[in-house]
């Protein structure tokens, strides 16, 4: 399993967007996104712990290699 960055929800977003996902809607500092039937919830923060990074992975379906192939640091 590689190994995820520490990143800015700016970032995070930009990735899932390249990937298909569109942002929903934000209540407070949470950010829906949906792309079909999947779906996930970014925290808005400067800096995701690699933790919140793989559970919002998870919700959208999404593996950690595919990921970091669309992410650009």
């Amino acid at each position: 399993m590689p190994k995820l960055p520490r990143t800015s929800a700016s970032k995070i977003l930009k990735t899932l967007q390249k990937m298909g996902f569109a942002i929903i809607r934000q209540k407070g500092s949470h950010i829906v996104l949906r792309n079909n039937d999947r779906g996930c919830v970014v925290p808005n923060h400067n800096e995701v712990a690699v933790g919140t990074l793989r559970g919002v992975l998870r919700q959208a379906d999404i593996s950690p290699e595919e990921f970091l192939e669309h992410f650009s640091a």
